[in-house]
């Protein structure tokens, strides 16, 4: 894809200032800017986890992109998307929003730290929200660039429910793996709620055990790029996508501390 990267699509799960300071939400807030700054287009997608002060950030709705129901299971869940702009930075941020499963003011663990039990449901309705509302937007990304756990069910979308879509239809996804994978089950029937459109069981057996580990793994068998993003990421993840012969990104600290990062996505995007 040399020379015609022209759109990237960022689908984060946190991004600073919006959430505190991480390895991760940096990232989500600097890359967007940086390569928006390296003559690409860009569009910035999370979670409107309820914790974000909607007042202090100014977010807004957006009338004209929301309004869809999405199905899970056998419930209607309408779609709500809300932006904002980082002026210092000159992007927009969409949100993704749903009454039921972004209202709490917990990210993914209740006040106890217990792991929400919809969190696998609410993946879910992220990566369909996402891929509707670019849809809406008519806007053709090149590299759709995942980050956080709660992206990774957008791949198999992508390749496979969105695959005959035109407007995605020249779409890579990147991969970032970070040290934030569940430890957690994301629900009994997380299997049988990933399905959509012509997605089978046999699409998603890592799925089988519902667990963060065979979510990475059934994310990065649908990516064209894997991007290490921590030092530390599980083995059996890691592992597995090396296996995959995919091209890889690895962790650099150095880089990550001096922005240099930046360059090297930018660069990776084009190989692709």
């Amino acid at each position: 894809m040399a020379d015609t990267t022209k759109r990237v699509l960022f689908v984060n799960s946190e991004i600073f200032p919006y959430l505190p300071e991480t390895e991760i939400s940096s990232i989500g807030r600097k890359l967007p800017q940086g390569i928006q700054e390296r003559k690409k287009e860009i569009r910035s997608f999370m979670p409107r986890f309820g914790c974000i002060n909607e007042r202090k950030n100014q977010l807004h709705d957006v009338i004209r992109l929301s309004g869809m129901n999405i199905i899970i299971g056998d419930m209607d869940r309408p779609l709500i998307i809300k932006v904002a702009s980082i002026s210092a930075a000159r992007i927009q941020v969409y949100f993704i929003d749903n009454e039921d499963y972004f209202k709490r003011k917990q990210v993914f663990c209740d006040e106890n730290g217990k792991f929400f039990e919809d969190n696998g449901e609410r993946a879910v309705f992220f990566a369909r929200g996402v891929l509707e509302t670019v849809k809406k937007l008519r806007w053709a990304p090149d590299i759709i660039h995942c980050q956080g756990w709660i992206s990774q069910v957008l791949p198999l979308y992508l390749k496979k429910a969105y695959k005959d879509d035109p407007i995605f239809a020249n779409s890579k996804i990147v991969l970032s793996i970070y040290n934030d994978t569940p430890k957690e089950s994301l629900g009994n029937n997380f299997q049988e709620t990933v399905l959509f459109g012509n997605i089978t069981k046999e699409d998603v057996p890592f799925l089988a055990v519902p667990d963060g580990i065979n979510l990475a793994k059934t994310a990065a068998s649908y990516s064209d790029g894997i991007i290490f993003g921590s030092p530390d990421i599980e083995d059996e993840i890691a592992s597995y996508c090396g296996e995959l012969g995919l091209p890889t990104l690895q962790y650099n600290e150095e880089d990550i501390r001096s922005g240099r990062y930046i360059d090297e996505y930018n660069a990776f995007y084009d190989q692709l």
